[in-house]
């Protein structure tokens, strides 16, 4: 096993070489990690939900700096990454706010700034907005990820790797 600690930047490395164990662009894996804030307050942890998270390098299904640091590790590695927030959830849009009316929330919500509030998008996705004003008459909403504009740390551990060969056999290497 191998720690590592890395910081992530727009350059893109090439590797020639890799194994079963390697992740690669492509590869369906499950990591364990730990994310933390710069001052080290914990916002995430898979090992505390005691599942790990299953992604495909490369696909755009995680913040650009998390896939780029998995990509490359070998099963059983691990590593500390520091993710500048263009990596992650980039700069909060000051433009992301929406106006809801007031009577759009059940009469006894007591609603405060700050507050989540649960919404759903044009088809119907889930997702989480946060009040930031409240007048008499509406609410509005700050839609911007609640990690917009903050540098991230993760502790990236690589539990599996999932490939298909040519002959579209599936390989899977767990530790």
């Amino acid at each position: 096993m191998t720690t590592n600690t890395e910081t992530t930047t727009n350059t893109e490395t090439t590797t020639n070489s890799t194994t079963d164990t390697t992740a690669i662009r492509g590869s369906n894996v499950q990591v364990h990690y730990r994310g933390t804030l710069p001052d080290g307050t914990e916002f995430d942890n898979s090992y505390t939900r005691g599942e790990p998270i299953a992604f495909t390098v490369g696909a755009g299904q995680m913040i650009r700096g998390f896939d780029a640091a998995v990509e490359g590790m070998d099963v059983g590695d691990t590593k500390t990454v520091e993710i500048p927030c263009s990596e992650a959830y980039g700069e909060p849009n000051p433009e992301a706010n929406t106006e809801i009316p007031r009577n759009a929330f059940p009469a006894d919500l007591e609603l405060t700034e700050g507050m989540p509030v649960p919404l759903r998008g044009p088809q119907g996705r889930p997702f989480t907005g946060r009040v930031s004003t409240l007048t008499e008459e509406t609410v509005t909403v700050d839609l911007n990820h609640p990690l917009a504009g903050q540098d991230l740390q993760f502790e990236i551990e690589l539990v599996s790797v999932n490939t298909t060969t040519d002959d579209s056999t599936t390989n899977t290497i767990t530790i």
